[in-house]
């Protein structure tokens, strides 16, 4: 089953202790859906400018993402500068250029408007409210947002959540949105707005996820190599999504092998700058780690 996304794509500048790049692609509905794409197709709608190269838009349509709902328009295509530390978790922005960004208006093609699953990148949470009212009844609904939005757009992104069933924020993300420093307390009060799952993503920590009846926490793929964690949440979310939606199953325990598959598709992704780790990714290689995965988090209960 396929998914529409909606998101950013850009052009990222980005310098770690391992090296840099400059200009590479990137941007949040980029990272999903070439993630997703391993489980299932993806409907993109994003916007781009002159300068953005038909081999990258070859690229992803390679990878069984339909790109029918990207706009060319006039002007430059959005674009990230960042750096980061050896701390790895967190970047420092250097450059933000919004550019054709600045007055993007998602119109959904009338062939993606029966979406049963729906990812909404982390864009104007107005805009994301807009993309739904496009969509004929759709199954789930899931959410990526950011602090800008959280203190900036706080009631339109209110509203936004009512319509949601899955949220994928950081822990600083859920901590701010409700207004408590618990970080359990702070998960039912988010739940408590609309979503029926929480996901809380911890970058190298793992992630967490919340219902109303349960908790489930997964480490993250310990790796010896990190080059590039830009986009690692957003590849988290597109193998969380994308296993999902090949399944059709959102019970409790397909939720959680999604997890896992995320944290798998997130860590494949911090191994190159870019996408370039994607490019020669396979399935195999992800069901492999996927079991490796299984091994690092099982253990005997006790008597």
């Amino acid at each position: 089953m396929s998914i529409l996304a909606v998101g950013s794509i850009a052009f990222d500048s980005v310098e770690t202790p391992f090296g840099k790049a400059e200009d590479v692609l990137g941007g949040s509905a980029t990272y999903f859906s070439v993630a997703a794409s391993f489980f299932t197709s993806v409907n993109l709608v994003a916007v781009v400018g002159e300068d953005f190269p038909a081999e990258h838009l070859e690229f992803l349509q390679q990878r069984w993402i339909n790109t029918a709902g990207v706009t060319r328009t006039s002007g430059r295509t959005f674009r990230w500068k960042g750096s980061y530390g050896f701390d790895l978790n967190e970047a420092t922005t250097l450059d933000t250029q919004l550019n054709v960004l600045t007055d993007f208006d998602p119109q959904i093609p009338e062939h993606y408007r029966d979406a049963k699953y729906v990812f909404l990148g982390n864009i104007d949470p107005e805009l994301q409210l807009k993309v739904l009212t496009q969509v004929v009844r759709p199954q789930i609904v899931a959410c990526d947002s950011m602090n800008f939005w959280i203190e900036g757009k706080r009631d339109a992104l209110l509203n936004t959540l009512k319509y949601v069933d899955i949220l994928l924020i950081n822990e600083a993300e859920v901590r701010q949105l409700a207004q408590e420093p618990n970080m359990v307390k702070a998960a039912h009060k988010v739940l408590a707005m609309g979503p029926t799952t929480l996901v809380v993503k911890q970058g190298e920590y793992g992630s967490v996820m919340f219902t109303a009846h349960s908790v489930f926490s997964a480490p993250a793929y310990p790796l010896e190599s990190v080059f590039d964690p830009t986009g690692a949440g957003d590849s988290f979310a597109g193998g969380f999504m994308g296993y999902l939606s090949s399944t059709n199953n959102v019970s409790d325990e397909a939720v959680r092998q999604a997890i896992v598959f995320g944290s798998v598709l997130a860590s494949f992704n911090v191994e190159e700058f870019s996408l370039e780790r994607m490019r020669s990714l396979d399935i195999e290689q992800i069901r492999h780690r996927y079991r490796k995965f299984q091994l690092l988090t099982e253990f005997k209960g006790v008597d």
